[in-house]
């Protein structure tokens, strides 16, 4: 992708369809007079008086106790420097947006147009009724230290500035992880720090709470070592000033048993490496490129353990790990402040979680056949679904504990319930979808490439390593519009009908006849189809020359599954294929099946319907738990559509006991599990939360999808087909860019699964 490309990019994402990333959206009803006149005048007097009474009401009566404001003055941006105010909103937008989707904490972005230290405190001091916590964001050193430390005094709400603690909070558990893994003392080891900045002084001061002696630390700025002798040192350089006769990088580097960098790249040489101590602790943290490349450095030192800020390397020290869980936990017991104790716990809390089993879902995600502590897994991976329920509840014990929490819990058990509910309204099953196709990426044929929003569908499939495509089409368009994207890259292109592929189609068209001619298929007729893109895609996928096949966009749904059924075939075992659509729903993700395929399905079909749902939903990482919906449950009609969906769940029972499946049932009983457990308590189903849908016929599963999608604004992807031989999925007329690149990014992972599956298969024999 060129730099121009990448530029206009990020411009339209911040700038449509609505300018910014967040917005404020009701919590309240709003439709009638009457809601108006509660949610306003007259009716809001009532809870404004009752706060007058009692300010802690205001925890009772508002959002507050839910709201964090990111505030700024845009004085250390990023690696931008001081841009100002409005420049460093889109950041502080950015940092709202990750609050809400990994705490489901609500975000207000304050920008402060003073760099003066004693207004911007007055101005955040001025606004703080109406937030429950306050996270300092982008400020420079030395003006952060000061502005954090006076309003946690000044302040009866919590105060974190992240660009100081979150890289300390992370990097602290690693560092105590990977010390005990080589069988090290952090009172014992001699750690460098490459860095004098915020983040670095918190860091060290972090841990040396954790044990590590000031006398075995050298701490280094642009200058170089950071020496006692040195002149005009701030306050904070002082207090980690050695007395060593040092200069250099270099020299410190010297049989150090740790390093952290939070500097600038490629600062670090195999040769300082290689004079380390045995075992040496690398945490290589500037962004985006570290102080020696990670390829670099596990080269030169075997016994190495490495960590960065990148994604695309082992153990990632991303402050998303820590800020959003923090302010999670300070808020639910309304903490007066975050302090020292809440911080080591969220240390402990993450170095802990490391060691533990890791759900499959998160081995899923990053393509690991079996995560394991060890060196390159020593802090938890940022999808990890137990985050949500491992640290907050650790900070809040903590401020219970340090008394700084003025609303103690008392029913943990109900309270991690309720931390694992509020993740149900994000979309973390696409960035784990994306995050795991771009760990292999496959050869995907885009069968419709000479459209615009599939061109650029599969422009952003390449650039963002989803998979590699192959444009099928009329080539003078692909070209054309590839000119007008600026899409620059030289991928494969081919037009059936250009002479070019004259030989391919032949080879194709005869391998077709010899599978149909007892169809009642000519050559001559085969040799016809193979210039119809639909024939000509399922044959290179069915030939092994792509991996992968996505289409759809500019067809009817029947004119595109004859042509595959006809050339790729189910699965061994398969009697009909069929769809489900995955909905990303306020409550968590929701598969409905069949939404494209089976008019009216047996009884037996059903039962393979939701044994295929099953199986795809187990390769999103997903637990199934299934209803079998219909207009009766549990018996209560004997009407044949009803019963027909009773004897589906019998054969189920019988086949495949060990899945969390039951019916028949209407939808509402399936989807709220109060009314499910008090009316249904024998259900397989009650006391779970039901994340899949079996319709019995293709009216209602279509309708309801497609009702879902534009009343609630639910996202979906699919229809993924069900039962296929070879991974081809078939796009809604239509669909939008975003669609299509979640499509192939499903039909990667299915590649990937049907890959693995051949490759087990031996074993299973």
């Amino acid at each position: 992708m060129s730099k121009q490309s990448k530029r206009r990019e990020a411009l339209l994402y911040h700038a449509k369809p609505k300018p910014g990333k967040i917005q404020v959206v009701p919590t309240k009803k709003y439709a009638t007079q009457r809601d108006l006149s509660l949610a306003y005048s007259p009716g809001v007097a009532e809870p404004c008086l009752e706060i007058a009474k009692d300010v802690e009401n205001v925890y009772k009566y508002t959002a507050k106790g839910n709201l964090v404001a990111v505030i700024s003055n845009g004085t250390a941006v990023l690696g931008l420097g001081n841009i100002g105010p409005e420049a460093s909103k889109p950041v502080m937008e950015g940092k709202g947006l990750l609050f809400k989707i990994f705490a489901d904490i609500d975000v207000f972005d304050i920008e402060v147009g003073t760099e003066n230290v004693d207004s911007f405190i007055e101005t955040v001091k001025n606004i703080a009724p109406t937030f429950g916590g306050i996270n300092l964001e982008d400020i420079k050193a030395p003006e952060a230290f000061e502005i954090e430390r006076r309003l946690k005094e000044e302040l009866d709400i919590p105060v974190m500035h992240d660009d100081q603690h979150g890289t300390a909070i992370i990097s602290a558990a690693a560092l105590l992880n990977a010390l005990s893994i080589v069988n090290k003392k952090i009172e014992k080891v001699k750690i460098v720090i490459s860095g004098a900045g915020a983040a670095a002084v918190s860091c060290t001061r972090l841990y040396k709470a954790f044990g590590a002696k000031t006398e075995n630390i050298v701490m280094l700025d642009s200058k170089g070592v950071i020496r006692k002798d040195r002149e005009t040192l701030s306050e904070e350089k002082q207090e980690f000033a050695t007395a060593r006769k040092i200069d250099t990088l270099d020299e410190s580097m010297k049989n150090a048993d740790v390093f952290v960098g939070l500097s600038i790249a490629d600062i670090v040489t195999p040769k300082m490496l290689k004079s380390m101590a045995k075992d040496p602790i690398v945490f290589a943290m500037a962004n985006p490129d570290p102080e020696i490349a990670y390829d670099l450095a596990v080269s030169a030192r075997k016994d190495i353990i490495m960590a960065t800020g990148r994604s695309d390397h082992p153990n990632q020290v991303n402050n998303v790990l820590g800020f959003p869980f923090i302010f999670r936990g300070a808020l639910d017991v309304r903490a007066t402040k975050i302090n020292e104790a809440m911080k080591m716990a969220a240390v402990k809390a993450l170095a802990e979680l490391a060691k533990e089993p890791v759900p499959e879902q998160v081995n899923i995600a990053y393509g690991e056949t079996k995560l394991l502590f060890g060196k390159d897994y020593i802090i938890p991976k940022p999808f990890d679904p137990r985050l949500i329920a491992t640290v907050p509840p650790a900070v809040a014990k903590a401020a219970m504990e340090s008394g700084v929490a003025t609303a103690p819990i008392k029913d943990w058990d109900k309270y991690v319930d309720e931390l694992y509910e509020r993740m149900g309204s994000d979309n973390k099953i696409v960035r784990l979808l994306v995050n795991r196709a771009k760990i292999n990426p496959k050869r995907v044929v885009f069968a419709e490439a000479d459209h615009l929003d599939v061109l650029k569908a599969a422009q952003i499939v390449f650039e963002e390593g989803i998979g590699i495509p192959v444009l099928l089409g009329r080539k003078e368009v692909i070209l054309e519009l590839m000119e007008q994207i600026e899409f620059n890259e030289d991928l494969e292109i081919i037009d059936p009908k250009s002479d070019e592929a004259t030989e391919t189609l032949n080879r194709y068209a005869e391998m077709f006849w010899k599978s149909r001619r007892r169809s009642g298929v000519t050559l001559y007729d085969a040799q016809k189809l193979m210039r119809e893109r639909n024939y000509y895609a399922s044959m290179m996928l069915n030939e092994g020359d792509v991996d992968a096949m996505i289409s759809g966009y500019s067809r009817s749904y029947p004119s595109v599954v004859r042509p595959v059924l006809e050339t790729i075939g189910k699965y061994d075992g398969v009697s009909k294929v069929a769809t489900t659509n995955l909905m990303l729903t306020k409550r968590g993700p929701l598969f409905i099946s069949d939404t494209s395929i089976n008019i009216d399905p047996t009884a037996k079909e059903l039962a393979k319907i939701a044994q295929m749902t099953n199986y795809t939903m187990k390769m999103f990482g997903l637990e199934p738990v299934i209803a079998m919906i219909s207009y009766a449950n549990f018996g209560s009609s004997k009407d044949p559509h009803a019963t027909k969906v009773q004897e589906a769940v019998a054969l189920l029972h019988k086949s495949n006991p060990d899945m969390i499946l039951d019916g028949e049932l209407q939808t509402d009983f399936a989807l709220n599990p109060e009314m499910l457990q008090k009316k249904f308590p024998f259900s397989k189903l009650a006391g779970r939360k039901v994340n899949a849908l079996i319709f019995p016929n293709l009216d209602s599963a279509n309708s309801n999808y497609k009702l879902l999608k534009e009343l609630n604004n639910v996202e979906s992807i699919g229809p993924i087909m069900l039962g296929m031989r070879k991974p081809v999925h078939i796009l809604q007329l239509g669909a939008s860019v975003e669609e299509i690149v979640n499509m192939a990014a499903v039909a990667v992972v299915d590649a990937q699964q049907k890959e693995k599956r051949i490759r087990e298969q031996p074993k299973r024999q």
